[in-house]
């Protein structure tokens, strides 16, 4: 098994338009959709759908649009509640193929989220094959999030411990 974790996920908006973004404007999307994402969702949206065994590891109340997309798109996942609505992330594409992206920061996650989440790995860890870390760190945590969650599984789970992915860029959030 892979499992993901994304510690700032979010609802992927993908609006297209069927003209040129026309700045202060209004205009009519030809179609839009909606998605869970965040780049260690992602992974396991493309895992789960190649039919390799994963879990997605995420903050999220069960009533957040995000999980209930996991739900949807038959996502095996873990959450741990934050009692925050998550991110919404906005794509806005035009016929000619230019591409927009207004991403939001995501609500801040305390220590104590941080640690639920943590533990949480340390529950269904050991005998995994990855642990993949992903995506961009919301408010909260310090830099180094990464760091942390790899030595307290490492230190947690010896020789059981997966091996561990990371894939983020850029400061956080």
């Amino acid at each position: 098994m892979i499992i993901t974790v994304t510690l700032n996920p979010s609802v992927d908006r993908t609006v297209e338009l069927g003209a040129a973004l026309q700045r202060g404007q209004v205009q009519r999307a030809e179609r839009t959709r909606q998605d869970p994402g965040g780049k260690g969702v992602n992974i396991s949206r493309a895992l789960e759908l190649s039919g390799e065994p994963t879990l997605a590891v995420v903050p999220g109340d069960s009533n957040d649009p995000l999980v209930q997309g996991l739900d949807r798109a038959g996502v095996r996942y873990d959450s741990v509640s934050v009692g925050a609505p998550l991110r919404s992330n906005i794509t806005v594409t035009e016929p000619d193929g230019t591409t927009t992206k207004i991403n939001e920061p995501g609500p801040e996650l305390d220590s104590n989220t941080v640690d639920r989440i943590i533990d949480l790995l340390i529950a269904r860890g050991a005998g995994a094959q990855w642990l993949v870390l992903a995506g961009s760190v919301p408010p909260g945590p310090a830099p180094n999030i990464y760091a942390h969650i790899t030595n307290r599984v490492r230190a947690a789970l010896g020789s059981a411990a997966p091996r561990i992915a990371v894939d983020t860029s850029g400061n956080p959030w």
